[in-house]
């Protein structure tokens, strides 16, 4: 198809070549020169349409890759994007899962803490306890006013731990950070640090969390929340998405409290994380 246009062409100008001659014998000078220009323009203005429908066609050609190049651009792009969305939607379900089991866990505890099954080994939550009997067996012979100091240390924590269950967890916050400040040798101050830590996670503030169940352990390690607070820290850095830390810190939930329902949700976790 490309070689029967030149042909044409050579034809054409061959045409025009006997044309002239003919022209020549049948005319004069003039008129044959005449004429033999004529159709040299006309050879001119057919070649340069020529050329100028291959030059079209050739940018045809160029511009139709160029749009192959983008559309397959466009189809790896839209396959990434693809991969991003299924990733982040299988992260997020996972959150939501993690967050569904902290959940349930917690609403377990506070199940078993308000039928009595979990009574606080050192210090008593008015809201887990009828009273706070222990806390005033190590003190019988305090002055007048040590009652009234106790109820109002009382009433304080079961306020704040009030707001906590009822899910108000920056009030929540707010009022056991305010507790502990005022009352840091209160029988209540390590429940106060664990709610408080709890309140932080379950807004999202997991290094402040650390940080106050980090002190539960450390001011009260044989309280009876130690070994949660310790499994709250590891669930706080697998958020954090420090996965060797929350490992190291479930082993040493493992080795310091082996018998506790959170070593053993602890020894789960290992599971999972490994």
């Amino acid at each position: 198809m490309k070689h029967a246009k030149p042909l044409r062409l050579t034809a054409l100008a061959l045409a025009l070549a006997a044309a002239s001659f003919s022209a020549h014998a049948l005319f004069g000078d003039d008129d044959a020169r005449r004429a033999i220009l004529d159709l040299r323009q006309r050879l001119d203005t057919a070649i340069t349409a020529q050329n100028k429908l291959v030059e079209d066609n050739e940018q045809m050609r160029r511009s139709m890759l160029d749009l192959q190049t983008q559309i397959e651009t466009l189809r790896n792009e839209l396959a990434q994007s693809r991969g991003i969305q299924e990733q982040a939607s299988r992260e997020l379900e996972d959150l939501r899962r993690r967050q569904q089991e902290a959940a349930q866990g917690m609403e377990d505890r506070l199940r078993k803490m308000e039928s009595g099954d979990a009574t606080p080994a050192s210090g008593t939550d008015g809201a887990e306890a009828a009273d706070d009997a222990s806390a005033r067996s190590q003190a019988p012979q305090q002055a007048s006013a040590e009652p009234d100091r106790s109820a109002a240390e009382r009433k304080e924590y079961d306020a704040a731990f009030a707001a906590f269950r009822s899910g108000d967890y920056r009030n929540a916050q707010t009022r056991l950070a305010r507790f502990v400040k005022k009352y840091p040798q209160s029988s209540y101050a390590p429940s106060a640090l664990f709610w408080l830590g709890n309140a932080q996670y379950a807004t999202r503030d997991y290094k402040e969390a650390i940080t106050n169940f980090r002190s539960l352990l450390s001011s009260a390690p044989k309280h009876d929340k130690a070994p949660e607070a310790l499994l709250s820290i590891a669930n706080c850095q697998i958020e954090l998405k420090d996965t060797r830390a929350a490992r190291a810190t479930l082993n040493q939930l493992v080795k310091a409290y082996p018998r506790s329902e959170a070593a053993q949700a602890g020894r789960e976790r290992l599971t999972r994380l490994r």
